[in-house]
């Protein structure tokens, strides 16, 4: 019986990757002929028939499938656009109710007489005073051709929204039907079931022949495929630095952009507007597969973002002003009780398009960058560049601008009159954010004691990446890298409000110039799957086509320079999918390359025990642990530096080996059930079987960072032929080197010609992809298909 963790199963031959031409396995008159543009059907058996018995759109119904749970069911997804609905009008007419509606003159006491009471002059002014009168205000309103407009327009938005609503939620009510029906799963229980069982329903119930959705067996990566198929291509952008934009500053450098509403933009462009690539269907349009017709393709592609960019700059003042409301009405109540919140950190979109592996739910995202935030920001604060000037004058400017609020404080509760005074509740305001903002330059000093990288190797435990420290201003760099990533409030905030106006400007400068690259980035990476469709071809997590020789993949992978995932992509998605799924069976190389990782595992497991005197965790050692257990585990692990230092020596014990032993100890943790919350039920142990998943995924995260950074110091002594001979976890010779392998960006916004991804474009700019990308010799393609990575 195997161990748990990588589940490797029996060499499966390689898929053919074909599109389903009937899914009807006894082929009945009813199924698609060939060459139609259709979806195959979900067909349900007579007892579960309802409005959903044929399914046109199999993406949209298992992504409401999985919506429906994670919204936790139709009471919450009615709520919820009831509330929104109810939000715009809101704002529309508070708004015109403020422009509109209100005397400003009387409500600052600027009239000399008060209308309402004329015979009390100098009575305070109260809001009914200011208010005019519903008459008044309506003959104000239609005096402004402007403010009509704009009423008409917010009056179509709001209906065309309700409508997508009610379609949505008759949708829905066919989900919850099918939720209650086929899953078995009735609304108050919904709450209680995890999203992996009720994938494991759905797959069971299509092998019990309740679903025909294709002739073999639908898998999970099934469904991961069809919930995510537009998200995969965005990260493989993201991955082949296509996303996000980047804008070269003044001063040097380059810094990313990567708004909402680009990302709606974007959205547009490729997957689902009317002229995107996609149209918002399964099927890449042949033409996209022909290299005939590029640049037919990338002139009407580059008309297309001339396009939206000409609506985005006509709708950019509208859209502007409604930022600006949504802002300030969602954050004035914040600050005003949490002054410092706009100081406080959050993942910005950038981390969670390039932190995000393949196949990977948001819901199963978001948690794993909970996870890291803890120790990302404690990083951020240990590892701040020092700034000792800013750090005194912050000092300075915290103590007088607390003297004054105190002054100012100390007479208002002595006379509550003092609160009359003209400014002064605004100097109080003013003084107390002050305060707070120099506040925030000031070093934490308990913070800067701990290591930095003690707190960058718990990051990347859940981040699954970890920022260069290339050259003798390393941390600096990694400062930076992971200051993207995990964003101050502020200039999240800051960057949503400048994007009606930065974002057409992005798709003229960064999209349009680029159109042909990214017509040859879906040619090139799209492939099709039977049963499913055109998908991403990094989604398929082959290791043969898309892995990286730096990341345990010597050998192993065929890929070229330009075909390589960067960062390790592909590895590491593989393993983290076939850790959280253990019944899945990946094909081909991919099982073999689990199975060649299980095996140096095991290998630098035996080296290290039988090196060290230090023997690793058992499962023995955390029997008495109130906590759960793959969280006090992993925290237990993480306070030993597990990571190489910068100065490993070539005869220095291995790192690698270390986490290996470590992994074997918590595989011996989830083989012994008596170890997982010992005295527990059986639900709190299932309950936990996902955090050891995330504890082991974590360790084997460490463990590929450990030999990739091996492997590149190897590189930069010379000496990986040598010590190949007597060290197991030595390097192969020839690799990149870290400056080639992460990308810098110059002065214009364009990476240098040493990275992959600039090689990538370098090529293609001369002469894009004149012979294809290197393929695979023992694969076949299908006639129709065109030239793509099989």
């Amino acid at each position: 019986m195997d161990p748990p963790g990588l589940r490797i199963g029996p060499l499966i031959p390689e898929q053919d990757y074909e599109r389903l031409e009937d899914c009807d396995p006894e082929g009945s008159q009813d199924s698609p002929l060939h060459g139609e543009e259709q979806q195959p059907l979900l067909h349900v058996p007579e007892g579960l028939r309802g409005s959903w018995h044929h399914i046109q759109n199999l993406d949209s119904f298992f992504t409401k499938i999985y919506s429906y749970h994670q919204r936790s069911g139709f009471t919450c997804i009615l709520l919820e656009d009831v509330f929104q609905l109810g939000q715009f009008i809101f704002i529309v007419t508070f708004t015109t109710f403020l422009l509109r509606c209100v005397d400003y003159n009387v409500l600052f006491a600027n009239q000399p007489n008060n209308r309402t009471r004329p015979g009390l002059l100098h009575n305070k002014v109260t809001l009914s005073d200011a208010i005019l009168p519903s008459s008044q205000c309506a003959q104000r309103i239609h005096s402004s051709s402007l403010m009509v407009f704009l009423l008409i327009l917010a009056t179509a938005f709001w209906l065309f929204q309700l409508l997508r609503s009610v379609c949505n939620l008759f949708s829905y009510w066919d989900i919850q039907v099918f939720y209650r029906e086929a899953l078995h799963i009735p609304l108050g229980e919904l709450g209680s079931v995890s999203w992996a069982e009720v994938q494991s329903r759905l797959l069971a119930l299509q092998r019990s022949g309740g679903l025909c959705v294709q002739p073999r067996p639908l898998t999970e990566l099934d469904v991961h495929h069809r919930i995510l198929r537009y998200t995969n291509y965005q990260v493989a952008l993201a991955n082949k630095g296509l996303l996000p934009t980047r804008c070269a500053l003044p001063w040097g450098g380059s810094v990313a952009f990567l708004s909402r509403g680009l990302a709606l933009n974007v959205d547009l462009l490729l997957f689902r507007g009317p002229f995107s690539l996609f149209r918002g269907g399964w099927e890449l349009p042949d033409a996209y597969k022909r290299s005939d017709q590029r640049a037919a393709l990338a002139a009407r592609w580059r008309r297309s973002v001339l396009l939206l960019a000409a609506v985005n700059l006509a709708l950019s003042p509208l859209v502007l002003a409604w930022q600006v409301l949504h802002a300030f009405y969602s954050h004035a109540e914040l600050l005003r009780r949490e002054p410092g919140a706009l100081g406080t950190r959050r993942w910005s979109r950038l981390a969670r398009l390039q932190l995000r592996h393949f196949n990977e739910l948001p819901h199963e995202l978001r948690a794993r960058l909970a996870r890291a935030y803890r120790p990302a920001a404690a990083f951020l604060r240990a590892a701040a560049p020092p700034a000792p000037l800013l750090a005194l004058l912050a000092r300075q400017l915290v103590f007088f601008a607390g003297a004054l609020f105190a002054a100012l404080l100390v007479l208002t509760v002595y006379d509550e009159d003092v609160l009359a005074v003209e400014h002064v509740l605004t100097a109080m305001t003013a003084l107390g954010i002050l305060a707070t903002v120099a506040r925030s330059f000031i070093p934490d000093e308990q913070a800067q004691s701990r290591s930095p990288q003690l707190l960058l190797q718990a990051a990347l435990a859940h981040m699954h990446y970890l920022p260069e420290e290339t050259g003798p201003a390393g941390k600096a760099s990694a400062y930076r890298q992971m200051a993207r990533l995990l964003q101050y409030r502020a200039v999240s905030l800051t960057e949503e409000l400048l994007s009606p106006l930065l974002t057409p400007l992005f798709l003229l400068f960064w999209f349009r110039p680029r159109a042909l690259e990214i017509i040859d980035f879906f040619h090139h990476f799209t492939v099709d799957v039977a049963g499913v469709g055109d998908i991403c071809s990094f989604a398929l997590m082959d290791v043969k086509r898309h892995g990286h020789p730096q990341w345990l993949s010597e050998g192993q992978t065929e890929a070229s320079l330009s075909q390589r995932a960067e960062d390790g992509k592909t590895e590491l998605s593989l393993m983290r999918f076939s850790l959280v799924h253990p019944q899945w069976r990946p094909p081909g190389h991919s099982s073999k390359f689990l199975g060649h990782l299980r095996g140096r595992v095991q290998q630098d497991a035996a080296t290290w025990g039988a090196n060290s005197v230090r023997s690793p965790p058992t499962p023995g050692v955390l029997s008495n642990s109130s906590s759960p257990l793959p969280e006090t585990f992993l925290a237990n692990l993480l306070v030993q530096p597990l990571l190489p230092p910068q100065d490993l020596s070539p005869t220095a014990p291995c790192p690698a080996a270390a986490t290996a032993s470590l992994l074997a100890s918590i595989s011996r943790i989830a083989q012994d059930s008596s170890c997982v919350s010992p005295g527990g039920t059986g639900g709190q142990k299932l309950a936990q079987l996902p955090e050891l998943a995330s504890a082991e995924m974590s360790l084997h995260a460490i463990y590929l960072y450990q030999l990739h950074q091996q492997q590149q110091q190897q590189e930069l002594w010379g000496e990986a032929s040598a010590s190949s001979l007597s060290r197991p976890w030595s390097s192969p010779p020839q690799t990149l080197s870290p400056d080639e392998e992460k990308p810098s960006w110059s002065s214009d916004g364009s990476s240098p010609a040493s990275s992959p991804r600039q090689q990538w474009r370098t090529q293609r700019a001369q002469n894009l992809f004149p012979g294809g990308f290197q393929e695979p010799t023992d694969t076949q393609k299908e006639p129709s298909q065109a030239p793509s990575i099989d």
